[in-house]
């Protein structure tokens, strides 16, 4: 593995995925704590219709990707605030409308043959130079605001009705929380794909929620063991030639029953 350090879309892959894995530990956590799993697990399959986007105008795939992923964040946002008993249907409805816009533009985009599994799986040793600058960018604003706006965001995330009453605007955090949520979707499905995306942000964070006992030691425990995972899977998919999106997150998934055989036996 040493040999390969030597290779620049190795060292990428190990850069996109510190950065990949440090976001997902943060937004994971806020995720977890707001029960906002599903609603992720809508945004990240919903981005395909993004991706189908940006590959049909010839624009950035991650341009194309994550502005329809906030789009539909914002959408769904709006809905579980005021219709939140109607929420499964909407999110359905979105999620599939989605990936069927984008593998219709797909379809449509002449003389482009598009690799649906790099997006499905991931495709971590394809990041360029421009994917580590948005991701980059990405984490710095995500750490921003984590930490100007902490307590609110704490407060927002475990009572409301508490938030409400300090005078804290919930619906913009509500949305804030999420429209971070679907941007760091949009850079997971560079490492592990839309479909493995929502292992990544709550295997961890399972794990780092039973070491914690506060929601910033939640965010620390899950960017380490994210960041920890990550590296493992890279290191058994370039070993065994796997694929590696499958290879992190089976890392995890075996790394969290260890952890619940311990958990059990102490």
């Amino acid at each position: 593995m040493l040999e390969a350090l030597s290779f620049e879309f190795i060292q990428n892959a190990i850069i996109a995925g510190v950065l990949v894995s440090l976001a997902s530990g943060i937004i994971g956590s806020l995720i977890v704590v707001n029960r906002m799993v599903f609603l992720a697990g809508g945004v990240a399959h919903t981005a395909y219709g993004g991706i189908g986007i940006a590959v049909y105008f010839g624009i950035p795939i991650f341009l194309g990707a994550s502005l329809f992923a906030v789009f539909a964040a914002l959408i769904m946002a709006a809905i579980t605030l005021k219709q939140r008993e109607r929420i499964d249907t909407f999110i359905g409805l979105i999620w599939a409308v989605g990936m069927a816009l984008g593998i219709i533009l797909v379809d449509l985009t002449p003389g482009y043959n598009v690799d649906l599994l790099s997006y499905l799986f991931g495709s971590i040793l394809a990041v360029s130079h421009n994917d580590l600058y948005y991701m980059g960018i990405l984490l710095f604003l995500i750490i921003t605001i984590t930490t100007i706006w902490y307590r609110d965001i704490l407060a927002v995330s475990y009572d409301s009705e508490y938030a409400t009453l300090r005078g804290i605007n919930v619906p913009f955090f509500y949305t804030l929380i999420l429209v971070l949520s679907a941007l760091t979707v949009v850079v997971a499905i560079k490492v592990v794909g839309l479909i493995l995306v929502i292992a990544l942000l709550t295997i961890p964070i399972y794990i780092a929620e039973r070491l914690s006992r506060s929601l910033a030691g939640m965010m620390f425990y899950s960017g380490i063991l994210s960041t920890l995972f990550t590296m493992l899977g890279l290191y058994f998919s370039y070993q065994f030639d796997l694929t590696s999106g499958a290879s992190i997150i089976m890392i995890s998934a075996v790394s969290l029953l260890v952890f619940l055989a311990i958990d059990k036996l102490k």
